[in-house]
C-alpha cells in the first residue's frame, strides 16, 4: 500500500513539475479510432483556464522516421492548432508499417506537453463493418450495389440459385468499382446473394443479410400496354368509319371507277374462235356420207294393200325363176 501510494505521490509531483515547465497540463486520455480504413485520433478536450480557443496539435512518426529519421516526428498536415478534440489520419498513415501519434494543447503562447498513444497503430488493426448492399434485377441480370466502401478493400459477392447452394459462384469486386452486375441468369428462377469485405486476403468483415430475388427477364414498360390498346381501338375506329363513310358518300360512277374490273392479261384468255389445223387425210376418214331418207306419207288401206300382193306376186315368179 505504502508503495503504491508513493508512485502515485511521485506521479503528481512530476505533472505538476510539467505543468509549471510548459505552463498547460497535457490533453488526456488518447485513443485511435480506425473503421473501415478510416483512422481518427481522438483525447478529451483540456480542462484549463484559458483567455482564448484551446488549440491542438498532432504529429506522427513511422518505421522511416524513427529508424531512418533518427527518431523524428512529422507534423499531421491537417490536424495542425486546430480547435477540435479529434484529428483524421487517414492519409497521413499510407503504408501498413507501426505508427507512434502524439498530441498536444495550445492556450495563445502558452504550450502543454506532447501526449502519446499508449501503443503504437498499424492500419491493419482496422473494424471492417458489413457492407451496406443492395439487390436489384434488370431483365435477366442482378445489380448488386454497394456504399461508402473502404479504400484499398475487396468485396467478395457470392451469388447462387436458391435451391443450389453448393453451386455458387464467388465474384471479387475492387472497392471503387461499387456496382457489380451479374448477367444471363436464367429467369423465371430465384436468385440469392451475400458479400463480405476483405482486407489484404487476412482480414474479413461479417457477412451481409441474405438477399433473394426473382429473375422475371425483360419487362415491358408499364405505359406499352395501355398504348397499345388505345392505338389499336384508335386505328381500327378509323378505318371502320373510313368504309362507313365512303360507302355511303361514294357514287356510281366514282365507285366504279374505284372499283373497276381490271381486264385479264392475253396470255390468260381462252380463243374458242381459234382453229386447230387438221391434215387432209385426217378430214377425209374423219367424212361420213349421210342418206337423209324423208319420211314417207301415209298411204289408203287399200293402195297399201295391193302394193302388198303385187310384191308377193313378184316373190312367187322370182322363186319359180331360180327353181
Amino acid at each position: 500500500m505504502t508503495l503504491r501510494w508513493t508512485k502515485s505521490i511521485l506521479v503528481m509531483i512530476l505533472l505538476g513539475l510539467l505543468n509549471d515547465i510548459w505552463g498547460l497540463p497535457a490533453p488526456l486520455r488518447t485513443s485511435m479510432d480506425s473503421v473501415n480504413m478510416r483512422h481518427t485520433l481522438r483525447w478529451s478536450p483540456l480542462q484549463a483556464p484559458c483567455d482564448t480557443t484551446i488549440l491542438y496539435s498532432v504529429q506522427y512518426q513511422g518505421e522511416f522516421e524513427l529508424l531512418v529519421g533518427n527518431g523524428s516526428w512529422v507534423d499531421a498536415a491537417d490536424c495542425q492548432q486546430i480547435p477540435h478534440t479529434h484529428c483524421d489520419l487517414t492519409f497521413d498513415l499510407g503504408s501498413d508499417s507501426d505508427y507512434n501519434l502524439q498530441v498536444r494543447a495550445h492556450c495563445d503562447k502558452q504550450l502543454s506537453a506532447w501526449t502519446q498513444l499508449s501503443q503504437p497503430f498499424n492500419r491493419r488493426d482496422t473494424v471492417l463493418t458489413v457492407p451496406a448492399m443492395t439487390v436489384t434485377t434488370e431483365g435477366s441480370n442482378l445489380q448488386v450495389t454497394f456504399r461508402e466502401l473502404p479504400l484499398m478493400a475487396t468485396v467478395h459477392v457470392i451469388v447462387w440459385k436458391k435451391g443450389a447452394e453448393l453451386k455458387s459462384a464467388v465474384y471479387s469486386m475492387p472497392a471503387e468499382q461499387k456496382v457489380l452486375p451479374v448477367p444471363d441468369l436464367q429467369e423465371g428462377e430465384i436468385y440469392c446473394v451475400r458479400a463480405q469485405l476483405v482486407l489484404d486476403s487476412k482480414l474479413y468483415s461479417n457477412d451481409t443479410d441474405l438477399q433473394c430475388v426473382p429473375i422475371k427477364g425483360p419487362e415491358t414498360p408499364a405505359w406499352k400496354k395501355p398504348t397499345a390498346v388505345t392505338l389499336t381501338v384508335f386505328i381500327s375506329a378509323s378505318v371502320l368509319i373510313a368504309l362507313f363513310w365512303s360507302t355511303v358518300h361514294c357514287s356510281a360512277d366514282a365507285c366504279k371507277r374505284l372499283f373497276q374490273k381490271e381486264p385479264l392479261p392475253q396470255s390468260l384468255k381462252i380463243d374458242w374462235d381459234r382453229k386447230i389445223p387438221v391434215g387432209r387425210h385426217e378430214e377425209e376418214e374423219h367424212m361420213e356420207v349421210l342418206n337423209i331418207v324423208p319420211k314417207p306419207k301415209t298411204l289408203p288401206s287399200f293402195v297399201l294393200t295391193a302394193l302388198l300382193e303385187d310384191c308377193q306376186q313378184e316373190h312367187h315368179i322370182i322363186s319359180d325363176f331360180v327353181q
